[in-house]
């Protein structure tokens, strides 16, 4: 398998599990992994949030670990990188806000490169206007902005474990479905993971 470049789109609350785990995942199966963030630079660092399911109506959140970028959001060329990953948390609802940033989720639809969204990262997907006729999978708050913008909504298991593939595109409703997600989205990569 030949290595791919992986962009990562992240800022300030950015689910923990959701960026911690699937860079690392990625790079120990030999990927190049590069996270930016709109207005930091590498060795610069975000807050993560960590959000659990504790019984309550929502989830909760605290305070996560300090997660460093290691690429510029500024110079970055999205046409060097071979795959996009949208992790959720907080930060999707003002990320989405940057239009620099739905250029470059464009860039890799349009393309058909392989993209993985989780959780709250859809509403990144809904602002780039790149989710009609897929069918993705999100966390259910974010349901209405999937079908709203011409996606449709894949329902998540009890567990909140599965993953859906639609084309190039790899989502899950949150960071329980890892095991999922990141073998489809492998898959996709061209990833070969022996036990």
């Amino acid at each position: 398998m030949a290595a791919k470049r992986i962009l990562f789109l992240v800022g300030d609350f950015v689910e923990d599990y959701e960026i911690m785990v699937p860079f690392q995942m990625l790079l120990m199966i030999g990927h190049q992994c590069d996270a930016v963030c709109p207005d930091k630079k590498p060795g610069d660092t975000i807050l993560t949030a960590i959000h659990d399911f504790e019984g309550h109506q929502t989830y909760s959140e605290k305070p996560g670990h300090r997660f460093r970028i290691n690429a510029d959001f500024a110079t970055i060329d999205p046409t060097t990188y071979d795959a996009l990953v949208v992790p959720g948390g907080r930060a999707p609802e003002y990320l989405r806000l940057n239009d620099r940033l739905l250029d470059i989720v464009r860039h890799f639809d349009s393309a058909k490169k392989p993209i993985a969204a989780i959780c709250h990262g859809p509403q990144i997907l809904a602002a780039a206007g790149v989710l009609t006729g897929k069918h993705c999978s999100c966390y259910p708050a974010v349901r209405y902005e999937v079908s709203s913008t011409g996606g449709t909504y894949v329902e998540p298991s009890a567990g909140f474990d599965s993953a859906h593939t639609d084309g190039n595109l790899v989502s899950a409703p949150a960071w329980p479905a890892h095991p999922a997600w990141i073998a489809q989205f492998a898959k996709l990569l061209g990833s070969k993971i022996e036990a």
